[in-house]
């Protein structure tokens, strides 16, 4: 993310989310230059994480606040001196006060996008930018793929528990457009990510959503065949070891509150 707003029942564990998913804040840094932060503004980070690109707004000289709808995140962020507050990105209660809001891998999280940008619009003051980056349509489809088809064969449909909303970036343009927003720039990108760990280590991050329903060893049953099937398409060697890649693609966005 810097973080992500969880599906319902599933919890983040911070130290592993660093550590399996460091990549994700570090890939959001162009992001930030796209926000274009000002000292003195005031800005939202929408699902902070754990705070680390809230941490990198605020030293541009910006005021930040950052929400996020996991606990274990927020405390997190809470720890690393962000002013960081527990809430729904589908319920944001904020009033016309920010200069700008930011969101990054975070907004695939929340699967009723017109009250998310809703939302988002009642926070921005007149002129306001909303400023984002999340998963899109086509992001880890070799992954779904696998996972659709391994949770079949244990008797679970996958479209049920899927977290995700990985929309066109037409689809976006239209939920930004219903909110009131000038669409300023939308556009889809594929960016495959190398990992640090395999993908059942990805599976254990992100996809718990997936797998908690299950037994352990029906769980063990899907990430062994998700593995199997996805690896000739996503893994190679090199330097002697196993990398892995993700098949992400990105939605990114601009988008401003008239005056």
């Amino acid at each position: 993310m810097t973080g992500v707003p969880p599906a319902a029942g599933q919890t983040w564990d911070p130290g592993r989310y660093v550590r399996e998913a460091g990549f994700v804040a570090e890939l959001g840094v162009p992001l930030l230059d796209l926000l274009a932060p000002v000292a003195g503004e005031h800005i939202l980070d929408l699902g902070c994480g754990d705070g680390r690109l809230t941490r990198r707004i605020s030293d541009r000289g910006a005021q930040v606040v950052g929400v996020d709808a996991s606990i274990e995140f927020v405390e997190a962020a809470r720890v690393a001196g962000i002013d960081a507050r527990l809430a729904d990105g589908h319920d944001l209660r904020f009033g016309p006060d920010f200069d700008a809001v930011f969101s990054n891998a975070a907004l695939h999280w929340m699967k009723r996008p017109d009250a998310v940008a809703a939302g988002v619009f009642g926070a921005l003051k007149p002129g306001g930018r909303f400023v984002g980056e999340c998963g899109g349509a086509g992001n880890v489809r070799t992954i779904r793929a696998a996972l659709g088809k391994a949770l079949a064969a244990e008797g679970v449909d996958a479209v049920a528990v899927d977290p995700w909303y990985f929309p066109t970036d037409a689809e976006y343009r239209d939920v930004l457009t219903r909110a009131g927003f000038i669409v300023e720039h939308i556009g889809l990108f594929p960016r495959l990510t190398d990992l640090p760990g395999s993908v059942a280590d990805w599976l254990g991050v992100f996809g718990r959503a997936f797998l908690d329903g299950l037994d352990p060893a029906a769980r063990q049953r899907v990430v062994t065949q998700v593995t199997e099937a996805t690896h000739t398409r996503l893994s190679r060697s090199e330097g002697g070891r196993t990398v892995w890649t993700a098949d992400y693609v990105r939605l990114r966005f601009q988008a401003r509150k008239p005056v």
